[in-house]
Formats: C-alpha cells, structure tokens, sequence
C-alpha cells in the first residue's frame, strides 16, 4: 500500500527472512565466517544461537541462497520431535520415501542416499531450525546420524540453529560426545544504534528508496529505543510506521511520528512491564564506578571497559583469522578438486591408449 507513494519497488520491512535483504552486522559477518568455515571443514556440527528476532533464520536463508553446488541442503524447522520423528523428517527433507517404512528402513536408505552422493563427489548439509525444542535424546539421535562415513569423512555435516536456550542444553553433562563435535559456535547479539541505523537503510536500498533521509536521528534513537537492536522488532515498528506515514502523508520521520507508532503498537501488543530506564541506568553507572584500574600509562580507566575493549581487539583478530583460514580452505579445494579433475582425465586417456593398443594388438 505505501511503496508507490515512497518510490520502493517491494516492501523493505516485511518479517518473512529474505536473503536479499541480509544485512550483516559485525556479529552476522562473524556467524558467516563461522558456517562457511564449517562448510570447508565438511565434518562436525556449528551451533549459531540468539535471542528472537536476532536474525539466526536469515543467516541460514543466505548461507543457502549461495550454497555450493556440491553440497545438497535441506532445511528443518522443529518442533519437539522424537528421535524417530526426526529421522523421518530428514529423510523426507532428502526426498526420500518414508511412508509405512521402520525407522531401520529408513535409516538404511538414508545411508544408501547419502553413498550415493558420495560416489558423485556431493555431500550432504543439514540446517536445524529452532534446535532448542529438540529433546535430548533427538540431539543424540543427530549426532548419531553424523555417524555415518565413508574413508574417514562424515556423510552428513548438520548446522544447528536455535535461541539462547540451546545452550544449556548442550552444556548437560550428558552431552559431552556432542560437544565435542561442536567446530564452532556463535552467539548473535542484538544491533547497537548505529547498525540499526545501518540496517534500516541497506533494506531501505535493497527496496529500491532513492529520496534523501526518511528517519531523522531523534528517530533512530526512538525506532532503537523500541525494537532493543532486534532486527524483527525494527522490521515489527518500520513496517507498521510507512504505513502510518502514508496514511498521513509524512515524507520526513521525526521522533514524535516514531513514538506515536510505539503507543499505538504497545497498546495493542500487551508488552511486559518494562524497569524504570532512569533507575537502571543510574544503577548501573554506580556499580561502574566501583570497578577502576591503572593502566601502566599511570591512566585511570573503568575495570570493566578496559577488558571489555581487550575481548574486542581480541574478537576482531580472531574473526580475521578464521576469515583467511576460510579462503586459505577453499583455495586448496579448489586446486585439489583441479588435480583430481586432471588425475581423471589423465586416467582416462590412458585407459583409452591401453584399449587402443590391445586392439591393434588383437588385429595383428
């Protein structure tokens, strides 16, 4: 209704994940480079957690939407599925028929399928959606289909996907063998004012705005003030505010209109009580003044962000290493997957001069 009268060509907010409107923070570029390195390891399990809303769903969109062709993924949403109804899932994920059939069965031709992939120089992926409603028991049952190998190589590399209460789950003491597959985690963290900022816009571009600011900072402040950085709370308020603005014919959003939004959609979503903002932050600025040190400059800093800044600087180094281990990794893919192409080749004319000889020989 209100991209014609702002110039879009789609609507730039909805809440269904699009990989092309994928907007990677600094903590989504992280989670990339980690699934992509999983991808070039082949083997083990990434676990990718986050609040609601955080975007989880839409890294997996993305990650597939630029899939290799070597790999076939498929995708499952769970709800609480037993260990049989998750085996019954994947299968019929991979296509493969499960009507009437045993669990045995169906394992059996799962194996079956996943050689067959192998043997055409494929593997297969699978991406588990909202993992943290899976039981224990049906997490061990995913681990025990990553059981399956051929040379040493596991068949079958699983992602999984889930809120922040997938974490305790895993760190049960039964779940050590599990945990010990685990190639690399990442928790996603909500956007700060300035990649919500970022975020508005590049979905703004992606729908096709081409005018000058729709948002002024006093509004920015307020839609991240709303959404608490939490890209389907934003897509939640935006998307709902364009269309207020259309209603009242409103080319520049001021904080006002924002907060006008707001109580309209407070008042219908019923959101929990909130803790008094004043309050809190006074709170926390006194346990920050607790907690102090001496640099060895003689420079009196917060204990608190001096380590903080620490973990950052640590973060991004880590983060640059697994990026160019990634490329490093998909370098000697490529040029192993290049020799094995000749090596065949080679194997063939070879294979095809030897015939060529016994027959002469048998003309002779």
């Amino acid at each position: 209704m209100y991209e014609s009268y702002y110039g879009l060509t789609s609507k730039p907010f909805q809440l269904t994940p699009d990989p092309a409107f994928f907007f990677a923070s600094k903590l989504h570029k992280r989670a990339i480079s980690y699934l992509q390195y999983g991808l070039s390891q082949a083997e083990g399990f990434i676990v990718i957690t986050g609040g609601v809303g955080t975007g989880k769903t839409t890294i997996a969109n993305s990650l597939l939407a630029d899939i290799q062709q070597d790999i076939v993924a498929a995708q499952i949403v769970t709800p609480k599925l037993s260990p049989d109804e998750l085996v019954k899932m994947v299968a019929a994920r991979f296509d493969i028929n499960v009507a009437g059939k045993s669990k045995a069965d169906i394992i059996g031709e799962l194996e079956k399928y996943l050689y067959l992939l192998n043997s055409q120089g494929r593997r297969a992926l699978l991406l588990v959606d909202e993992a943290q409603n899976l039981p224990l028991e049906t997490i061990e049952e995913l681990r025990m289909l990553s059981n399956f190998q051929h040379a040493g190589k596991p068949l079958l590399q699983s992602f999984l996907l889930g809120q922040q209460e997938l974490q305790p789950i895993l760190r049960a003491p039964n779940m050590e063998q599990f945990r010990q597959r685990i190639v690399a985690s990442c928790h996603l963290q909500p956007l700060n004012v300035e990649e919500v900022k970022e975020y508005i816009e590049h979905r703004l571009n992606q729908a096709g705005w081409s005018g000058s600011e729709l948002f002024s900072d006093g509004a920015y402040q307020a839609i991240f003030d709303f959404s608490k950085g939490i890209p389907r709370r934003v897509n939640t308020l935006l998307d709902r505010t364009l269309l207020f603005g259309y209603l009242e014919d409103i080319s520049t959003f001021e904080e006002s209109a924002i907060n006008q939004v707001v109580e309209e959609i407070n008042s219908e979503m019923f959101d929990p009580e909130e803790v008094n903002a004043d309050e809190e932050l006074a709170n926390a600025t006194k346990q920050s003044a607790a907690f102090t040190l001496t640099t060895p400059g003689g420079k009196t800093v917060n204990e608190i962000e001096y380590y903080k800044n620490m973990l950052g600087e640590l973060v991004d180094a880590l983060d640059d290493a697994i990026s160019h281990k990634v490329k490093l990794t998909q370098h000697i893919d490529k040029v192993l997957k290049k020799k094995y192409q000749d090596y065949t080749r080679l194997k063939n004319e070879s294979a095809d001069q030897q015939d060529d000889e016994e027959r002469k020989d048998n003309e002779h």
